[in-house]
């Protein structure tokens, strides 16, 4: 007898919903707040509804109403309360302001010129995706408070109140919504300081901390290269247009932009004007020769920030500026700054035309080598040896090969299981051979003078740009002892110091491997329990009872082919390589991976901590 057909669903009117504002945010969050995220992001969607209330107390600033605000977030329970002292929401239409959409006053440019909510959605937002929330308004002698929760009202009132006028939000981000969500102090503190850096004369205060920055973007770029640059930044401040620049040794370009006090952090027409002015104004002032845009923008760090009446942000979580009309005036006043800055400030100005030229001969050299590399290469083999590929590749402009991973790890053993094990349509191995050359420092042509990094770096495909990365994961495994940590830092050395990119765009990990198995002692109890730390040992004893049998790990080559395929299946655990919290990443491999042996020698001395217990 055939089988039955399964029905095809009916498409009536039935099936059509409309939903209420606040269910569409909650349905539809992506739409509003980017994404969801458990808090270890900097673009998460915990830190996206702090951001959307602290925009509404800068607006008033900006507006030139209060000169502090007084934020708390409390780390364990995620309850955030943000207090301005600036005019307050209009008593009669407090509730409307946070629970329905498309209301407010920034769509009128006579209260709020320069504001970075536009949209009438933010607080909204916020107060749908939150378990409770609670708005107070001050405002000459007279409260109101509304409470809801899942942005429902629950109450209203109206008092009287000595306290000065100003606005008071308290949020807790609905668990249901972001599962498991934790705020990370360091990411909230990064966005608390972008915020000061663009309003000088605004007083931050923060879980007890007061968060100030009196000299703006360069502030910002004191923060983010203080040892590392080569020339004292370069600032200007005009009409409606800050920005900043200085050099440092970095292969990479950095820049921060800013629109209305928002950070824009993927940049836009402002920061697409404000790097090519910069290439202009230097090419002018240089007279005798004229420089690439890429040789000007290598180891640049810049920050713009702009002030303008109708922004035109990309998505209502505005971190692409799409104001087309702006552009053409915006580099021609970079680059008229630039050459009267370079002007000013002629031994500056001599450092950074040294380092550029010193840029374009190594890129000249670099080009020699790179053929020299690929025609000995070509010459050897057009395998590379120590490559097992997989089938499938990573290609995100199809849609393709977002499983894929390739696994780094130390010495023929190693290599060997992990070849045993893994899934050869999707995962690659590359064996190292003893422990790569520390990076720190080095120039360019570095990688292509040593075979090894070379080939790994062939192997990524990502020696003209990481676009070509073939490998959705780069995870590096390597033992659990002295010795694999110390190849894993040089590893990751590698990667921050050549490319920063793969890292900071989230394609580096750590593959985490057990480092006890432990098995019950009684026969026929075939339990067998992974441990990946202290605890789970203890865990794992107190359940198999007496004398369990205890495994040490000590190297990846001691585990079997079945026992590997565990730990790098579905349940395999990856730490991922963040470099993003630490605005000072580089001076810190620096501190741990440069040639300052005595710095930190001293440091571990001064630091050292001895266990008396367990020596006697």
């Amino acid at each position: 007898m055939p089988p039955t057909a399964t029905p095809l669903p009916v498409y009536d009117e039935s099936k059509i919903k409309t939903l209420s504002s606040l269910e569409h945010i909650r349905a539809r969050l992506t739409m509003y707040i980017g994404r969801a995220g458990d808090g270890s992001d900097y673009d998460d969607g915990i830190y996206i509804l702090l951001k959307e209330v602290i925009d509404n107390a800068i607006d008033e600033h900006i507006s030139g109403y209060g000169k502090r605000v007084d934020i708390r977030v409390d780390l364990d329970t995620g309850l955030v309360s943000v207090r301005d002292y600036g005019r307050g929401i209009p008593l009669g239409k407090v509730v409307e302001c946070v629970s329905q959409i498309n209301t407010g006053a920034k769509y009128n440019s006579d209260v709020f010129q320069f504001s970075a909510g536009l949209n009438g959605v933010g607080t909204k937002a916020v107060n749908a995706l939150s378990s409770s929330f609670l708005v107070r308004s001050h405002r000459d002698g007279k409260c109101v408070t509304a409470t809801f929760e899942e942005g429902i009202l629950k109450q209203k009132r109206t008092t009287d109140t000595k306290e000065r006028n100003g606005t008071y939000v308290e949020f807790t981000p609905d668990p249901k919504i972001f599962p498991g969500y934790k705020f990370q102090e360091e990411l909230v503190l990064r966005r608390l300081r972008f915020y000061a850096y663009l309003n000088a004369n605004l007083a931050i205060h923060y879980n007890g901390q007061s968060i100030r920055a009196e000299n703006g973007l360069l502030d910002l770029l004191a923060d983010e290269v203080q040892f590392e640059k080569i020339y004292t930044p370069l600032h200007y401040t005009g009409d409606k247009l800050e920005f900043a620049f200085t050099h440092t040794n970095r292969f990479s370009e950095e820049n921060f932009s800013f629109v209305n006090g928002q950070f824009t952090s993927d940049g836009g027409t402002h920061l697409s004007a404000f790097r090519e002015g910069l290439v202009k104004g230097i090419n002018e002032f240089s007279a005798k020769s004229k420089f690439e845009p890429d040789d000007v923008r290598e180891g640049l760090v810049g920050a713009i920030a702009i002030r303008l009446k109708e922004p035109n942000f990309e998505g209502q979580t505005k971190t692409k500026l799409g104001n087309t009309d702006i552009r053409t005036e915006l580099v021609a006043r970079v680059r008229q700054a630039v050459i009267e800055l370079l002007n000013r400030n002629k031994p500056e100005a001599e450092k950074l035309i040294a380092k550029i030229e010193d840029t374009k001969k190594l890129r000249k050299e670099l080009t020699e080598i790179k053929k020299i590399s690929r025609d000995r290469s070509k010459a050897t083999s057009f395998r590379i040896r120590q490559l097992s590929d997989c089938k499938s590749h990573y290609d995100p402009k199809r849609g393709r090969g977002d499983d894929t991973a390739i696994f780094i790890c130390e010495g023929r053993s190693a290599a060997g299981t992990l070849k045993l094990a893994r899934k050869a349509e999707t995962q690659a191995v590359f064996e190292l051979r003893g422990k790569p050359l520390n990076s720190c420092g080095k120039r360019l042509d570095f990688v292509y003078k040593n075979e090894e990094l070379y080939n790994l770096m062939r192997a990524l495909d990502i020696g003209d740009t990481v676009d070509n990365l073939r490998y959705r994961k780069v995870i590096l495994a390597t033992d659990a002892d002295v010795d694999g940590l110390h190849i894993r830092n040089l590893m990751i050395t590698y990667f921050i110091r050549f490319f920063e990119r793969l890292v900071k765009e989230g394609f580096l990990y750590i593959l985490e491997t057990p480092l006890f198995r432990v098995r019950p002692s009684r026969k026929g109890d075939d339990r067998q329990f992974y441990c990946y730390s202290e605890e789970e040992r203890i865990a794992a004893i107190e359940a198999c009872g007496k004398n369990p049998e205890i495994t040490r790990f000590k190297g990846l080559g001691e585990v079997s082919k079945d026992e590997f395929k565990e730990f790098i299946g579905e349940n395999m655990r990856l730490t991922p390589v963040d470099m993003n919290r630490d605005s000072r990443i580089n001076e810190t491999v620096t501190f741990y991976m440069g040639d300052n042996t005595p710095d930190r020698r001293k440091y571990i001395m001064d630091n050292l901590v001895v266990d008396v217990e367990n020596l006697t």
